[in-house]
């Protein structure tokens, strides 16, 4: 990651991975609830899942551009603590690739629904199957929360 001059390589590594696993949970797991009346359910960390221990990468491979330094800021430095979210997104990016590999295998071609954060449950929706396609998303073709049997 292009960080300019790295006053501590240790803590820029640090923070880089720190904000890639917020992207992750930002783009796959915290999603929030509403009540119809749109009361938020989901108002803290106890609410919503959040990225543990468990899904950080066992292999998390971060280096530093070196050679890159900003002349306008000080000591050379460049922003190391936003920009690695949005890294993160990749997640939602290789899930939408997974998904529209699973339906081409079912012979499934063209757009399907798929909100973020992506979810298990909206994944599982999104590759559709003999199960999934016993609910019905509704008129609108949004996947918010209410499915119904069909008739």
């Amino acid at each position: 990651m292009d960080i300019g001059s790295s006053l501590n390589p240790a803590i820029d590594i640090g923070q880089i991975e720190g904000a890639f696993m917020q992207g992750y949970g930002l783009f796959t797991l915290e999603e929030l609830m509403y009540s119809p009346q749109g009361m938020l359910y989901s108002r803290g960390p106890e609410m919503y899942k959040l990225p543990g221990f468990a899904d950080i990468p066992d292999e998390f491979n971060v280096s530093l551009l070196t050679g890159a330094p900003n002349p306008r800021a000080v000591y050379s430095s460049k922003a190391v603590g936003e920009p690695p979210i949005f890294i993160g997104s990749f997640a939602s990016f290789a899930i939408k690739e997974a998904i529209a590999a699973a339906r081409e295998d079912q012979g499934l071609n063209g757009d399907y629904p798929l909100e973020a954060p992506a979810t298990s449950a909206r994944i599982r929706m999104a590759c559709q199957d003999k199960f999934t396609n016993l609910l019905k998303m509704p008129e609108d073709g949004t996947c918010r929360g209410t499915l119904c049997f069909k008739k």
